[in-house]
């Protein structure tokens, strides 16, 4: 059964202010990902396709872990587990293991999504939080961080989709 996307991406709004510009940029970039994987079986979504294993669905997956660290354990400190831990060093958030299908990956990255934009609009971009590492960073950097960070993945999975099947564009 081929995936359908089910979040409409909506063009960023090229007035709006800078928390605006910022969340409307993640949202489309966000949505932008799963667009690349309409029309796609199961089977498609998960094959791999570079010498370290990537797929589409790794690529969800890795993006929805990154957003949780980021917006919910780092700037939330929320005292939650990884999304999807690894005891063996391999790194899992980027492997769509067999019971995880496109449904439940989507699924999970959605609400994670959901999330965040509640914890963003809650917060100011310039709330300024610690990071494990020891670092300082305020909101605005990880709204950037987390908009180049899925545009940047957003070229992998256009890279992707077209070795699996010739499909191009946004």
């Amino acid at each position: 059964m081929a995936f359908t996307s089910p979040a409409e991406r909506i063009k960023p709004n090229r007035l709006a202010g800078e928390a605006e510009a910022l969340t409307q940029q993640l949202d489309f970039h966000r949505t932008t990902l799963l667009r690349k994987l309409d029309g796609l079986d199961d089977e498609a979504l998960r094959r791999p396709m570079t010498a370290s294993g990537l797929s589409l669905l790794g690529l969800v997956k890795h993006l929805a872990a990154t957003e949780h660290g980021w917006f919910l354990k780092i700037y939330a400190g929320l005292p939650e587990p990884d999304l999807y831990p690894s005891d063996d060093g391999t790194d899992a958030e980027f492997r769509a293991g067999p019971d995880e299908t496109a449904d439940v990956l989507v699924e999970q990255y959605l609400r994670v999504c959901e999330r965040a934009r509640a914890v963003v609009a809650a917060g100011g971009l310039d709330d300024v939080v610690g990071t494990p590492w020891g670092a300082e960073v305020n909101l605005r950097a990880i709204l950037l961080h987390m908009v180049q960070e899925t545009a940047r993945h957003n070229g992998h999975a256009d890279i992707i989709r077209e070795a699996i099947d010739g499909a191009t564009g946004d």
